[in-house]
């Protein structure tokens, strides 16, 4: 492999720039084939999978899970400055080339923190019965109230179906909290709707019923009047069989919510470049969410790795990039928008590092590149498929403007898999849905590095046990080594990274030519040739 020190430009003495690097295995990837070689991502792994430390990582996300975190609330704030602390413990806002800043903006509603709720079943000859309740914010029942529940302190008779609902009535439902459903139940006359609605992917991987107890997280409307919560399946149909039956069901749902007003406040810190200071790659992590894999893994996984790279260049094991570095928290989309109006840096690339550290054999998930809008948005064909969230709306001018960053993270994702002795990835077109479409909306070239399909996606399922701190240290490596390659790129790069974009063209080519797509086999021939483009104006 490339030594790290090596002088911009060049190979170690003594390697060939298409020397792979040690591990010796094969990348399990589903999809394009990458040529092997120490080169590009491949110079960084080394250093920066030895300098991450998955137990110290994993603490970091634990400390998030303690919270139920929404926009600007008790645990986004506790959390922002657990990792401020953190960076400013390596040297962030005090050593030279080590940039530490907090941007506050105006919150569009009131931020919203879940004191208490319980749900209680009451019938006759037995005590109240808890079915979900919660009064610490780790607990967790705690996404039984959504973001922007109200305070509430209702009973009533349970009514399955809207049209059993009378005035009085505690609405169960296996819909989502729609504004409509919201609207019909309170024109019907309920006093709370809750719902037990999940999503189709919901489903215990192990063949279980694990699932059966998963209350989806969700956010409702900020005003929101109607008390509203989340139940599992498990309490849906235990409720409704019992309705069923004839029995009496009465239900009591409470709930302690506070509101404060503040700025929402969004946490960066930078690498600063040796050469280039005034363009930024940058990676963005979002704190909102209450999820251990979405998105506490994520936001640790992040600091862990901006720690590291300020270390590995105090000690002389790791060049400071030309460009710099940035690394962002804060609320989902608008973290990136945020950082993108106050910084004075051109962005050259943006990676939501998102949903970082699931198990796969806990979860089910793996680990996904999902690309840039490129022709695959346009007509997915074998190998690409959609994942369970869904296909994004792409037009022929979202695919113009073709970049090579695609190519540099699955780059990464091999070179990972080949250092660790073996590491199962995939990739998927663009779906959207986090930071890199803030940076592809600016023009910007965006990938996201995620784990899905995650049957704890979104629920309060999503906790501590569903971690993997390897796995966890695998994917930041490759976010890194990623921004990295981009930052610091060299000559000697360009070679792999043609000789693997042209497997991308053949592969992509040939599976439009076998399925009669004859403008995909013009579209497909335009972005390799752009990325191609692209690729050299990085490298030279």
């Amino acid at each position: 492999m490339a030594a790290l020190g090596t002088p911009r430009g060049g190979a170690a003495q003594g390697e060939a720039p298409g020397d792979p690097l040690p591990g010796d295995a094969e990348s399990t990837h589903n999809g394009p084939r990458v040529a092997a070689g120490a080169s590009g991502p491949a110079r960084f792994v080394p250093a920066l999978h030895a300098a991450f430390d998955p137990e110290r990582a994993l603490a970091s996300a634990a400390f998030a899970d303690r919270w139920y975190r929404a926009p600007g609330n008790e645990g986004y704030e506790a959390t922002l400055e657990h990792l401020a602390a953190r960076l400013r413990e390596a040297g962030f806002g005090e050593k030279p080339g080590l940039e530490l800043r907090i941007i506050e903006t105006e919150m569009d509603a009131p931020a919203w923190t879940p004191k208490s709720a319980s749900l209680l079943l009451h019938r006759a000859g037995t005590e109240p019965e808890l079915l979900h309740g919660f009064d610490e914010p780790a607990d967790r029942d705690r996404v039984m109230l959504p973001i922007n529940a109200p305070s509430a302190d209702v009973s009533g008779p349970a009514a399955m179906r809207l049209s059993d609902v009378e005035d009085g009535s505690l609405f169960v439902t296996l819909q989502p909290l729609s504004r409509n459903i919201l609207r019909r139940a309170r024109k019907a006359g309920a006093r709370a709707v809750l719902s037990a609605a999940v999503f189709p992917f919901t489903v215990d991987p192990s063949g279980g019923d694990r699932h059966l107890d998963a209350i989806l997280f969700r956010t409702v409307a900020a005003q929101t009047s109607l008390p509203v919560g989340q139940i599992s399946r498990r309490t849906f149909d235990r409720l409704g069989g019992l309705v069923d039956a004839g029995v009496p069901v009465l239900l009591t749902f409470k709930a302690e919510v506070e509101l404060r007003e503040v700025p929402l406040r969004t946490l960066v810190a930078a690498v600063v470049g040796s050469e280039h200071s005034d363009e930024a790659v940058a990676m963005a992590s979002h704190v909102q969410e209450p999820g251990a894999g979405d998105n506490a893994s994520g936001i640790a996984g992040l600091a862990e790795s901006a720690v590291n790279v300020a270390g590995l260049i105090e000690r002389g094991e790791l060049d400071r990039p030309a460009r710099t570095l940035v690394f962002i928290w804060g609320d989902e989309i608008r973290q990136s928008s945020v950082w993108l109006e106050h910084t004075a840096r051109k962005a050259i690339a943006g990676i939501s590092a998102d949903m970082l550290g699931q198990s796969p054999a806990r979860t089910g998930a793996i680990a996904l590149l999902e690309r840039e809008p490129d022709p695959g948005a346009l007509a997915p064909l074998p190998p690409d498929a959609h994942t369970p969230w869904g296909a994004g709306e792409v037009s022929e001018e979202d695919v113009a403007n073709p970049s090579g960053l695609n190519l540099v993270a699955r780059t990464a994702l091999s070179d990972v898999a080949r250092f660790t002795g073996g590491w199962t990835t995939s990739e998927n077109p663009w779906e959207g849905g986090s930071d890199h479409d803030v940076f592809l909306e600016h023009g910007i070239p965006g990938v996201l590095i995620w784990h899905f399909t995650d049957y704890t996606y979104h629920t309060g399922l999503d906790r501590m046990e569903m971690l993997d701190g390897e796995e966890l240290r695998r994917s930041c490596t490759a976010v890194l080594a990623t921004a990295l390659a981009v930052a610091d790129p060299r000559p000697a790069d360009l070679e792999r990274y043609l000789t693997s974009l042209e497997f991308e063209r053949e592969l992509r080519v040939g599976a439009a030519h076998a399925a009669g797509e004859g403008e995909i086999v013009e579209h497909w021939e335009r972005w390799s040739a752009g990325a191609a483009r692209w690729l050299k104006r990085l490298c030279w």
